[in-house]
């Protein structure tokens, strides 16, 4: 069973931290939902999040980073990516883009070429993530069950398969974020979340590229 950290003093970020740096799986919450993470540095941490969830490789682990130093290093960013996230990151948006050369050899599912990138709006997500580095994190459900609302919920779901878990009250929005897809000529909404389709196409038609 996971240790529990109920508050979001340093002990439970170097917690997490520590933990993620053996390999083992964490819960956190982010901006959106609770989110279950892992180093994709480290061998086989990921295949413990696939295995929790029991999901598909088939579906690609996102990844969330600190800033867009940390993004840039994940994935190639085209003037589409920067104008998008200079406008909603930290926050609920999720780009699909090419991955750089170090991130092309992380386990996060089938797919090898592209990476989903965001900077979630969260305190305790971000300082996590300034102490470890980019992680692989995807909602903290059963793959086919709703996302639970709260740590507790997350907990029957997932605790068996938790190094640490962090987090206190409901998720801040309980919604998953909005995912653009940059990697073609013409970006593609692959899910509409509080961010609009009009707002992405607003914002990305400022780029050279535009939206598309």
């Amino acid at each position: 069973m996971a240790e529990i950290f109920r508050t979001e003093a340093v002990e439970a970020v170097e917690a997490a931290a520590t933990a993620l740096a053996a390999g083992g799986v964490v819960v956190f919450p982010t901006d959106t939902v609770f989110g279950i993470a892992a180093n994709p540095t480290v061998t086989g941490a990921t295949g413990r999040i696939f295995a929790a969830k029991r999901r598909s490789r088939e579906v690609t682990l996102p990844v969330l980073v600190a800033g867009l130093d940390q993004a840039r290093d994940v994935a190639a960013l085209d003037a589409r990516a920067e104008a998008l996230a200079a406008r909603y990151w930290p926050g609920p948006l999720t780009l699909v883009l090419a991955r750089s050369e170090s991130s092309r050899r992380w386990e996060l599912g089938e797919e090898r070429a592209t990476v989903g990138v965001r900077v979630p709006d969260h305190p305790v997500a971000l300082a996590i993530l300034r102490r470890t580095g980019p992680l692989a994190v995807t909602s903290a459900n059963v793959s086919g069950e709703p996302t639970p609302v709260d740590l507790d919920g997350v907990l029957v779901s997932l605790g068996d398969h938790l190094a640490v878990a962090v987090g206190w009250g409901p998720a801040p929005r309980g919604r998953a974020s909005t995912v653009v897809d940059l990697t073609g000529p013409v970006a593609r909404l692959v899910r509409e979340g509080e961010i609009s389709a009009a707002d992405i196409e607003a914002v990305a038609k400022g780029a050279p590229e535009g939206l598309g």
